[in-house]
């Protein structure tokens, strides 16, 4: 969910700010003569990590927002005294400052994290999470999404959406100014071609190159499973990981997308398993289970 939101956050920011800029005719790169390649690539880079680094600061509200989590200020149950201490003692365990923890409304048992730094995260799960597992499984999801911002996931998040922001908007504007030389017949390689085919460029590019980030966030999922098990217990990650193996597999008990921890029903092949965050629940629970350091 992290990772989705992240993504859509950032594409957002910008789309947005490429067509400000167009329509204030911020576009130094651009001379009678075409494009100033080197001036295009100071251009991406600015702009590109603007955009990344400016999704990761409004992370955190923007996740509260889109899954209307609740934020627990003065627990008034004992399950939600529960759920605070418990992170309390992750995080100290883990060497991090006290994250914000959170509930949000849904029936599908689903758990995120989420923060621009280590020392300013939340950590949010599903109300169908709380109903359904039992305080071990979800002391093991819990680690492992405190794992995840021990880890510093969410940073190195949006330090490799720079670079793909960078690439992105760089590739974006040159195939905006071939097409408008090309097909448009336009001599500087910047007229309304150039503007309308680097937007949808843009767009095409940006999904495409989201496979880089969603490869790495596979990756990632792997050492904070093994957070999980380490803060938890690796019986009880890997109890948790067969829970929601044996919730996916119940008809309409979960949807396709957002599943917990962001995963899609059963291993998918082709491109469509570029696009998925997680990686398979059965290779996550082998290597917990083969893993020589949680022995």
């Amino acid at each position: 969910m992290r990772i989705l939101l992240f993504l859509a956050t950032n594409l957002a920011v910008i789309l947005v700010a490429s067509f400000t800029l167009r329509i204030l005719g911020v576009d130094s790169y651009l001379t009678q003569y075409g494009i100033n390649y080197e001036s295009l690539l100071i251009f991406a880079g600015i702009f590109g990590f603007a955009g990344s680094f400016i999704s990761l600061l409004i992370s955190k509200p923007m996740a509260k927002w889109s899954t209307r989590a609740k934020v627990i200020e003065n627990p008034r149950t004992p399950a939600e005294r529960w759920l605070v201490d418990t992170v309390a003692q992750m995080a100290k365990q883990a060497g991090i400052g006290m994250p914000e923890v959170a509930i949000f409304p849904a029936r599908q048992s689903n758990a995120f994290a989420t923060g621009w730094n280590k020392n300013n995260a939340l950590v949010a799960v599903s109300e169908g999470l709380l109903h359904r597992f039992n305080k071990d499984e979800i002391q093991a999801v819990l680690g492992h999404e405190i794992g995840h911002v021990a880890n510093g996931d969410m940073i190195t998040l949006a330090l490799i959406q720079g670079v793909v922001n960078t690439f992105v908007i760089f590739a974006s504007r040159v195939i905006g100014s071939f097409v408008d030389r090309v097909v448009f017949r336009n001599e500087s390689g910047h007229g309304i071609g150039f503007f309308v085919v680097s937007i949808v460029a843009e767009i095409v590019l940006g999904i495409l190159a989201s496979t880089i980030v969603f490869w790495f966030s596979r990756r990632r999922e792997f050492r904070a499973d093994i957070a999980g098990a380490q803060l938890a217990g690796r019986g009880a990650m890997i109890s948790a990981l067969a829970r929601l193996k044996q919730e996916s597999e119940i008809p309409d008990e979960m949807p396709d997308s957002l599943q917990a921890f962001g995963i899609n029903r059963g291993a998918r092949g082709g491109l469509s398993a570029l696009f998925m965050t997680h990686p398979p629940l059965e290779k996550r629970i082998d290597a917990l289970k083969q893993n020589p350091v949680l022995a």
